[in-house]
């Protein structure tokens, strides 16, 4: 009868339904498959664990991030401290010992830069003789002084401002 309305042998249509419900079968077997992976990776991930108790887990570990976010504001807050504190400090020091007279040996005269971050600051230039210590300081701004420099504090001041030893 329904050969008469399609035009089409039953056969067909028996063969057509039957070929759909393989794919449909083949189709079920697949979604099996992965349903039951999933099912061990959660069991695998709930193992030793109910809901309650991975509750209380997360929990947890949201507690500690939020009390880590806190320290590590402060911790940048005191680091931003720190660093105002820094700048007027004196950062860098050129020292160089020399002998002021060619008789005198030992080297026990000294020059010493201190200078800040932005290369202000001062040189000491203690001059050892037989007849006593004298010491004698200049002001530095900018790396420069105004008073003329002696070699021994031009070689302390550049080992200062470049950070080396000699």
């Amino acid at each position: 009868m329904i050969e008469q309305y399609l035009g089409i042998e039953t056969d067909y249509i028996v063969i057509g339904i039957a070929g759909f419900a393989i794919l449909l079968l083949i189709l079920l077997i697949v979604q099996g498959v992965r349903i039951s992976k999933l099912k061990k990776r959660y069991e695998e991930f709930m193992q030793g664990k109910n809901g309650a108790s991975l509750e209380d887990t997360l929990i947890k570990k949201l507690n500690k991030v939020e009390e880590l976010d806190q320290k590590n504001e402060l911790n940048e807050a005191k680091i931003d401290k720190l660093d105002r504190d820094i700048k007027p400090c004196f950062q860098k020091i050129g020292l160089l010992k020399y002998d002021a007279l060619d008789e005198m040996g030992g080297k026990l005269s000294f020059a010493l830069a201190l200078l800040n971050a932005k290369n202000n600051g001062f040189i000491i230039n203690n001059v050892h003789s037989r007849e006593g210590s004298y010491s004698y300081i200049k002001e530095i701004i900018d790396g420069n002084s105004i008073i003329g420099l002696s070699p021994e504090e031009e070689k302390a001041l550049s080992m200062a401002i470049d950070g080396t030893d000699e």
